[in-house]
């Protein structure tokens, strides 16, 4: 079995699904809150309140520039945090595929029942963090939390996928 193409696959397909599901429940306005600072301070790239969330104004700018014209700007940015949640999504599915095979001690070749635990419990895992109600409100209206979640679900990936490489470093 070829686990590197399933984890690969399984990843993005789960992504999709969180991308389907904060799609037809996103925000087609701004909220009453922070989101309505954060879509107008992204349309025009100017000071929010402190910290200010400078990255998410620049990439919000970048998806007010996409919408068709000026009423859909905060759909376009509410968007953003749905795209933003839907790869949170791919890349905690990785993640926890990545640590049930360091918890099964997984080497090099993997079963079928080995791959099933992996594969069950990242679906498991991802479904239910999918389904929890701050994460879903937060990925369907613009708000930093999104990205945020992104930015710290890459780090980890990332760091253990350098953690699981460590021994095959050519030295």
């Amino acid at each position: 079995m070829n686990f590197k193409k399933y984890n690969r696959l399984l990843g993005f397909l789960i992504g999709f699904c969180a991308f389907i599901v904060y799609f037809f429940t996103v925000e087609p306005t701004a909220s009453y809150w922070d989101c309505a600072e954060y879509i107008s301070t992204s349309a025009k790239l100017q000071i929010g309140h402190p910290p200010g969330a400078p990255l998410f104004q620049m990439l919000g700018a970048v998806f007010s520039i996409l919408a068709f014209e000026n009423t859909q700007i905060a759909y376009a940015i509410n968007m953003m945090s749905v795209t933003s949640s839907a790869l949170t999504i791919v890349f905690m599915f990785w993640s926890v595929s990545l640590l049930g095979k360091k918890i099964l001690k997984v080497k090099s070749e993997i079963s079928s029942e080995e791959s099933f635990k992996i594969f069950g419990a990242a679906f498991l895992t991802t479904f239910t963090f999918m389904f929890t109600d701050s994460f879903w409100f937060n990925a369907v209206e613009a708000e930093v939390y999104a990205m945020a979640t992104l930015i710290l679900s890459v780090l980890f990936w990332l760091g253990l996928k350098w953690e699981s490489e460590f021994e095959n470093e050519k030295k």
